[in-house]
């Protein structure tokens, strides 16, 4: 029960629903205040505008969001205006419905934000090609539009200007909540009740969700020019955090051991099931502190973490035993793992505003920057990408067609009044990706027959309109706080909605929600099939992200090897090396989710890519143990080149795998293959014999010709 209330403050308080909160306003206050004076067509077009340029306000900097909304707001404009004197010829109308949608379609290239201004444009005009407006109404409409643009720009931009740092921790209160479940998915290994392979298609799946939450906090934080510049507490704090929650990530990636022997070793005594209670413990007061930052509140620890750590020790202690002298060392080094997780815990709760004033101001940093990806607005990437090579210009030929079928089928059926609903459905669900495409399908279906019958129940059982009104608000409230995180949900709210505010144009009835359901049948179909077209499978994308991943893994053995060694390691150098096997972990952990959705006869090596999807993150747990330690004991001498002839053996396998991966690549590298592992200075102090190293490098070296194995089986 707990667990849910968490999840109903963490979405009360998140980015989504003050999304929504915003759009519904920005939507609503036009439409009532000029409908209190009768001039409801009036306030219909500030509305429409005010929704297309919220299309662009993603969470991301403010000087981003209103480039977005600027654009947003031009293009809805412009394309309101043509579409509108366009109509009155079908002819030019199919003209142009062909070019907006290739033209808007290829704005993915440019990134989400883009992509975003692109659909406003097409959505744009798709609800206006069927009215009908007299020249001088079209001129109207078209400043009304913009009108409502940059009234929502002004709701939006005030919010930013009075609450500075709430989106970025929005952004970093969902990156805990995230890591947070994926340290319960860890606790899952050591529950003997739990099938391993189902624990790491979890992990994997949830690796891909933190990654893609810390690149939102990234860009918000090091992005931002009032947190980066400003020597404000706040500021401060909310960077450094992100820094620790990364690090701490790392801890949680790290923990990684022989989980099938350990459950046969230990599985009878019970102590693993303590164990995976602590994690859990610490995952739970992990999120809530998560919860705190985004609800920006103060938070206390909720429970004695060290006291349960003690009572895990002594367990622990009991199952050795001055007879059983080492036989418990792995759980001792469960032990130590947590004990650290918790110390990063107490670490964060204890920054306040005394102790950081008197630190030098590390957001200050110049080399943030180099964590975050820069995406260059570039006319030339538009004509470079005209060929059936690329991805989105398939994409754009799919919508485009569909868009066709759908605008020519529209004309042909008499049915109701609102065909233009088949051109919108198409448009909405057709994406890049064929199981994306899939998912939506069924989503778009089932959301609409559901919200259909909630529409139907409310226009029976509720006569007044007042009452209709009061109905309709949550349901706005709820599709535009979930249009970017669940559209099943999205749609079922939105599709009443919609009829109950055809019902106060005038246009409500029976007729209409059966118009509604058949348009987006047909407009389904239509897209369910033009997936087929040029389609793009993940398969085809598969064996670079097999390159990418491997090549980041060796790249972090490589900062693994010089450490070792006896080179210093920079730590952001370190840290940099880590964000790419992560990033291109997560987006191999995507891909393949992707692919399993798609048609059998399209899944490439489906069990292969899975397995080596596994070894990978196996890999990169066991260098993040090693590196982890080198870097909180720098002092640490080096070790003898004989010692770390595992690390050479690794690197070599791992380029020789790449190599078969992208021949071409390897043909024009101009790295050294494998550098030599020298010590870089001679201590007294070296070890010589570290068996603990040597096992864990022997295993590393195991794991990478696994992989090499692997690799030879997905090219075969």
């Amino acid at each position: 029960m707990k667990r849910q209330i968490r999840e109903i403050r963490y979405f009360l308080s998140g980015q989504h629903f003050s999304d929504g909160l915003r759009i519904t306003l920005a939507i609503l206050i036009p439409s009532i205040l000029f409908y209190q004076f009768g001039h409801f067509e009036t306030g219909l077009p500030l509305s429409l505008g005010a929704l297309w340029v919220s299309m662009s306000d993603a969470p991301g900097p403010v000087m981003h969001r209103r480039n977005g909304m600027l654009a947003t707001n031009l293009v809805v404009v412009l394309v309101s205006l043509i579409t509108g004197f366009v109509r009155l010829n079908v002819w030019l109308l199919g003209v142009e419905i062909a070019v907006f949608s290739f033209f808007f379609s290829m704005f993915a290239l440019y990134g989400n934000r883009a992509t975003s201004v692109g659909s406003a444009g097409l959505l744009s005009m798709i609800l206006i090609m069927d009215r009908e407006l007299e020249p001088m109404a079209v001129w109207q409409y078209g400043a009304l539009v913009g009108a409502g643009g940059f009234w929502y720009m002004a709701i939006s931009l005030s919010f930013s200007q009075l609450l500075p740092y709430r989106t970025a921790q929005q952004a970093l209160g969902e990156c805990i909540h995230e890591t947070a479940r994926f340290l319960l998915i860890k606790a899952e290994f050591y529950s003997i009740r739990t099938d391993l392979q189902e624990d790491y298609r979890k992990l994997v799946a949830q690796q891909a969700v933190v990654s893609e939450k810390q690149d939102a906090v990234r860009e918000v934080l090091f992005k931002t020019r009032v947190i980066m510049k400003e020597s404000t507490w706040t500021g401060r704090v909310l960077v450094l955090t992100f820094g620790d929650i990364v690090d701490l990530y790392e801890q949680i990636v790290a923990m990684y051991y022989d989980y099938a022997s350990i459950r046969e070793r230990f599985g009878k005594t019970g102590v693993l099931e303590d164990i995976a209670r602590m994690i859990r413990q610490l995952a739970i007061e992990l999120d809530y502190l998560g919860l705190a930052i985004q609800s920006n509140r103060p938070h206390k620890s909720r429970m004695d973490l060290m006291r349960h750590l003690e009572r895990l020790k002594t367990r622990i202690d009991e199952l050795g035993g001055p007879e059983k002298e080492g036989s418990t060392l792995v759980l001792k080094k469960i032990l130590i793992t947590l004990r650290n997780l918790n110390q990063r815990l107490a670490d964060i709760h204890s920054y306040s505003p005394t102790e950081w004033s008197e630190n030098s101001k590390p957001n200050e940093d110049p080399e943030y920057g180099r964590f975050v990806s820069h995406q260059e607005i570039d006319p030339k990437l538009i004509v470079n990408s005209l060929t059936l090579n690329s991805s989105i210009f398939r994409h754009s030929l799919r919508v485009t067609s569909a868009c066709l079928v759908g605008f020519i089928v529209a004309k042909f059926i008499t049915y109701g009044q609102h065909s233009y609903w088949i051109l919108l459905t198409t448009s909405v669900i057709l994406k890049p990706a064929f199981s994306l495409t899939k998912q939506r399908n069924y989503e778009r279906i089932i959301g609409t027959l559901l919200g259909g019958l909630i529409g139907v129940a409310a226009l029976l059982l509720i006569p007044s309109p007042v009452g209709l009104f009061w109905f309709m608000l949550p349901l706005m409230l709820g599709a535009y706080s979930f249009q970017r995180t669940h559209y099943i949900v999205m749609v079922i709210l939105m599709t009443p909605y919609i009829l109950i505010s055809l019902r106060f144009l005038g246009l409500g009835g029976i007729s209409v929600v059966e118009e509604r359901v058949l348009d987006t049948l047909i407009g389904c179909v239509i897209a369910f099939a033009a997936s087929y077209l040029f389609p793009s499978w993940e398969s085809e994308q598969l064996k670079g992200m097999l390159h990418d991943v491997l090549l980041a893994n060796r790249n972090y053995l490589r900062k693994l090897a010089d450490s070792l060694s006896g080179k210093p390691l920079t730590l952001t150098d370190y840290k940099l090396t880590r964000k790419e096997v992560y990033v291109s972990s997560a987006n191999l952990a995507a891909a393949f989710q992707r692919m399993t959705s798609e048609p059998q006869s399209k899944q490439w090596h489906r069990n292969d890519i899975y397995e080596f999807v596994v070894l990978n993150h196996i890999l990169s747990s066991n260098i993040a143990t090693l590196a982890s330690v080198r870097l909180a004991n720098p002092q640490l001498p080096a070790y003898p080149a004989d010692q770390l002839r595992p690390l050479r053996r690794s690197l070599t396998v791992l380029n020789e795998s790449l190599k078969r991966l992208d021949p071409e690549a390897a043909k024009t590298a101009a790295e050294p293959t494998v550098p030599e592992i020298i010590p870089a200075e001679k201590t007294e102090a070296q070890p010589t014999d570290d068996r603990s190293l040597k096992e864990q490098l022997d295993f590393i070296q195991k794991i990478s010709q696994d992989i090499s194995k692997l690799t030879d089986t997905i090219l075969a």
